[in-house]
């Protein structure tokens, strides 16, 4: 199913305001400090009024079967709103692993939960090293003996870096068996599953550290697929995350441009001095090339075109400077105040970083680039 343009102006403008009644600076910085670190209530709303969960869910698992250019959309109103939500780690990283799977049993069980905004959900890859190709994986899967097919396995190890690891109800771990990397479920009250949070530069996006001793788990997918799922899932989940970055980029973009025409220096406003213009300017460039990436990204996608994974990879790239320009710039354009604590331009420069980071930085997306293209 894909959205008109009239369609996905409507559903931004609904997100919209939404998210200024839900997600404003105050309710930002309140939940940063909290535990959990999102509102359940306000998750409730966002699945009871306006199926965000299930947006990208096929139909037949009780979601509304749309694509990513429309999850695109919301995506980039959470990136401009700092949404703190498991939205991400539930419908980008653990939803998407699913699907990817192939396993239709495994999706009928877990993703009617994740639509109905009932579950949440989030993928376990990173380990100490921090990287998501499977080849690192070092946490062990065996059978445990009891005969029971997929459900018998037990996982053992430690994930780092797990997107609202503390919270998730369901957790799709990434584990090494004798076939190779191989995705699993395991449920948050599983015996042997101790979860802790960390302390990262973002306080909006949660991570986790997560240690299995032996955790009851049940293979998602064919044993030896986890390299396949997850070549898909960060494909989808980087133009996601692109779609979040050009959100918070276009919201810098604003709030510099907003402050250069209110601020004035020397009887007249900042903005009408060549350097803050140049600063304005060179944003917007960045910002209408990110929105341009990602949204052809998503577009690739959900015409299942060869050229997506090129796509992917270059949305993550350009989005991830577009950001970190913008972030940086908007400090700069907002002078002394930009960097106080009160001042939310810290918050967005955070999540600019944290998610330039998220799948291994610079070198290695740049890397996935080239991979992609076959150089």
């Amino acid at each position: 199913m894909t959205a008109d343009e009239s369609e996905l102006r409507e559903l931004r403008s609904s997100v919209r305001e939404f998210l200024e009644a839900k997600s404003p600076e105050e309710a930002v910085r309140k939940l940063m400090e909290s535990e959990p670190r999102f509102d359940p209530a306000v998750w409730s709303q966002a699945a009871d009024q306006l199926r965000l969960p299930g947006l990208a869910i096929p139909e037949e698992y009780g979601g509304d079967g749309f694509g990513l250019v429309e999850l695109g959309v919301v995506l980039e109103e959470m990136g401009r709103a700092l949404f703190c939500a498991p939205f991400f780690a539930t419908v980008l990283l653990a939803a998407q692993a699913l699907l990817a799977s192939g396993d239709r049993d495994a999706c009928a069980r877990h993703l009617p939960g994740i639509a109905a905004g009932r579950t949440t959900a989030t993928l376990a890859v990173a380990e100490d090293h921090g990287s998501w190709d499977p080849a690192m994986v070092s946490a062990r899967a065996v059978p445990d003996g009891n005969g029971d097919g997929d459900n018998g396995w037990a996982v053992s190890g430690r994930k780092c870096f797990v997107v609202d690891g503390t919270t998730a109800d369901l957790i799709l771990v990434v584990a090494r068996t004798v076939a190779g990397p191989t995705l699993f479920a395991v449920n948050r009250d599983a015996t042997g599953l101790a979860a802790e949070p960390m302390q990262t530069l973002d306080a909006t996006r949660a991570m986790a550290r997560l240690t299995f001793d032996a955790a009851p788990a049940t293979r998602v997918g064919a044993e030896g697929a986890g390299g396949r799922i997850m070549a898909r899932v960060l494909d989808i989940a980087s133009v996601g995350l692109a779609a979040e970055q050009a959100g918070g980029a276009r919201r810098c973009l604003e709030t510099s441009a907003d402050y250069a025409r209110v601020r004035h220096q020397f009887g007249r406003p900042i903005g009408s001095f060549q350097a803050v213009k140049h600063k304005c300017a060179d944003m917007l460039v960045q910002v209408e090339l990110a929105e341009a990436s990602s949204r052809e990204a998503a577009r690739l996608a959900d015409e299942d075109s060869p050229d997506f994974p090129v796509a992917a990879a270059v949305a993550h790239a350009s989005c991830s400077r577009a950001y970190m320009v913008a972030a940086m710039e908007n400090i700069q354009v907002h002078g002394g105040i930009g960097f106080t604590w009160e001042h939310p331009a810290h918050l967005y420069f955070r999540r600019a970083k944290s998610s330039q980071l998220l799948f291994g930085g610079p070198a290695v997306y740049h890397e996935r680039l080239l991979d992609r293209l076959g150089i």
